[in-house]
């Protein structure tokens, strides 16, 4: 007989869930891998295979109890559904969010081996997320930035104006007034933001033509060595660095191959990687431009219908929280972090600054009827 003891139910719910996760997981970065390209898809599919590995574990675990296949919970399937129909950055988000979230740490019935691979997978993605968060990062900060701003100040506005008593036609006037000068201003500030963020980090960032100088440097001068030590080096390391590259540019000679090292050592590259992370000034300010209207305009909506008192106040707030709500959670899938705590941190914002405008209005206006 087996000396093996009989699982309990709880071990067995907690086994199928596990094997139930698994599978999504592994089929996940099956997809995935076949809007990637190379090498990207190749290390897609072996994350796909680790899975396929752990779900075996479970399987074999679970034997006759792993059938009929357990279903995944609702809200990861929802997930993963929203994922795959909005893009890749949504699916890799949420496989981080996935990998981090394991519970594999606290459970004796995990090896220790698969809980670590668990931990590393989340650091895969977390590298392979982070190439598309920085294509979006510029014009979806500014995205997010100007929703939020026009959702807030706008619904803000109305609510201390029509706490005053004002007519609805007027309340949507003044709102109408408050997009328009928002977006506006939004734009306009997201344009100037940009150019000058770029142009000082243009300024800040290694020339690109400065490794076509190093072949005809002094060796035993050695300004290289200088350069290093003034980017944060000690003279040792320094000294080091530039006999690295000098020995580097020897074996290589004057082919353009040669040259790569260079590049490297100096730091060609970083001026796209961090202007990349700020984004385009036109894009910035178009998409600050589009979304604070968009959510300037949200809370107007009740406004365009005449209906006085508070029916068009509260349907009003109700809309701007559900939205900021959505746009709070978004961010914090895309981030990898915890979605309803970004979210209700939104709403707490955005309601605070509703909730001062309306006091301040009620206090100087008269009263609502």
């Amino acid at each position: 007989m087996s000396d093996t003891p009989t699982p309990s139910r709880r071990q067995i719910r907690r086994w199928r869930r596990y094997l139930a996760e698994e599978r999504l997981e592994a089929d996940t970065y099956r997809n995935l891998a076949r809007r990637q390209r190379s090498p990207h898809r190749e290390i897609m599919l072996e994350l796909a295979a680790a899975e396929g590995r752990h779900e075996q574990y479970w399987l074999e675990l679970l034997g006759d109890q792993a059938y009929p296949p357990p279903r995944v919970p609702w809200r990861r399937r929802l997930m993963s559904s929203l994922a795959n129909r909005f893009g890749s950055v949504f699916v890799l988000a949420l496989a981080q969010r996935s990998e981090q979230r394991t519970g594999y740490d606290d459970d004796h019935d995990v090896p220790d081996q698969m809980a670590a691979d668990e931990h590393i997978h989340g650091e895969v993605v977390r590298s392979l997320a982070a190439e598309s968060r920085a294509h979006m990062a510029g014009s979806f900060r500014a995205a997010v930035f100007g929703a939020n701003d026009g959702l807030i100040s706008n619904l803000a506005l109305i609510l201390g104006v029509a706490a005053t008593g004002m007519t609805p036609s007027m309340v949507l006037a003044t709102g109408v007034a408050g997009l328009l000068a928002g977006a506006l201003s939004m734009g306009a500030g997201e344009w100037i933001s940009v150019s000058s963020q770029r142009e000082l980090l243009s300024a800040s960032t290694p020339d690109d033509d400065a490794h076509r100088s190093v072949p005809a440097l002094d060796v035993n001068a050695n300004e290289l060595a200088l350069l290093f030590r003034a980017r944060g080096e000690s003279p040792e390391t320094a000294q080091e660095h530039a006999e690295r590259v000098f020995a580097a540019l020897g074996e290589a000679g004057d082919s353009a191959s040669g040259q790569l090292p260079l590049r490297s050592a100096l730091g060609e590259g970083a001026r796209q990687t961090s202007t990349e992370a700020v984004g385009t000034p036109f894009r910035a300010a178009v998409s600050s431009f589009i979304f604070f209207a968009l959510g300037a305009l949200l809370p107007l909506i009740p406004f365009m219908f005449g209906v006085g008192g508070w029916m068009p106040i509260v349907i009003s707030s109700v809309l701007v929280g559900i939205t900021l709500l959505g746009t709070g959670g978004v961010v914090g899938l895309l981030s990898g972090g915890t979605p309803w705590r970004t979210a209700l941190r939104q709403l707490a914002v955005g309601y605070g600054a509703a909730a001062v405008t309306f006091a301040l209005g009620t206090l100087f206006g008269a009263t609502i009827g």
